[in-house]
């Protein structure tokens, strides 16, 4: 999702397995109806609905890692279902770049979908912080190597079975959720640790200061 004047951010580590045809079809699903995804944000059954009335399939790019200068393919089908945010479409060979990418997707070294939206109206619970997303606008819908939605994910190679991850895809979301101070979404759930207290990301801005924050969300509030 693109923006001005939005910060920066991990939206979206790890989400539904993305499924890919010999032609270059993917299918899965952006977003899931009631996870709390890393940003504490809640999508809600039907917040969707006006914004693919309105825009339609022809007008939510495919995008590689948010990025708009790299448009990768078409989405042929977008609906919400009982589960989610449904999405089909195909990568156009023609582009290098999704070339390159229908070779990672089957290798398993990425498989993350993620969502670019604003809120249009949410509303969030002062007890758990979470925040409920009733209605968005949806802007586009990247395939991401860290998606923030721990079940957003193309779900695989539709000829075989999904292709488990690589030890270095595991390895390195691990390292990106420690810098990033994320769960990891590659331990079971049972066995991390609960209640692990934040702590604060430190970067070097352009002018050479340095700083410290969260990696948010990359989305508008």
């Amino acid at each position: 999702m693109l923006a001005p004047n939005l910060e920066p951010t991990i939206a979206s580590v790890f989400a539904p397995r993305t499924t890919i045809d010999a032609d270059g079809t993917v299918e899965g699903y952006a977003s899931l109806f009631g996870e709390i995804d890393q940003a504490r944000d809640m999508v809600m059954k039907g917040a969707f609905r006006a914004t693919l009335a309105a825009r339609g399939v022809n007008r939510i790019p495919m995008l590689f890692q948010h990025d708009p200068a790299e448009p990768v393919g078409v989405w042929l089908e977008l609906r919400e279902d009982a589960h989610g945010l449904y999405a089909r479409g195909r990568l156009i060979p023609e582009v290098a770049r999704a070339r390159e990418l229908l070779s990672l997707l089957r290798a398993g070294a990425v498989d993350g979908l993620s969502i670019g939206f604003k809120t249009v109206k949410g509303n969030l619970d002062p007890r758990t912080r979470v925040r409920r997303l009733i209605a968005v606008d949806l802007w586009e819908i990247s395939i991401v190597t860290f998606p923030l939605l721990a079940g957003a994910r193309v779900r695989a190679v539709k000829q075989a079975c999904s292709p488990p991850l690589s030890s270095s895809r595991t390895r390195a979301e691990r390292e990106w959720a420690k810098i990033a101070d994320l769960p990891d979404m590659a331990t079971p759930a049972a066995t991390r640790p609960r209640n692990k207290p934040r702590r604060p990301l430190v970067y070097r801005r352009r002018d050479g200061t340095l700083c410290s924050g969260s990696i948010r969300a990359w989305r508008l509030a």
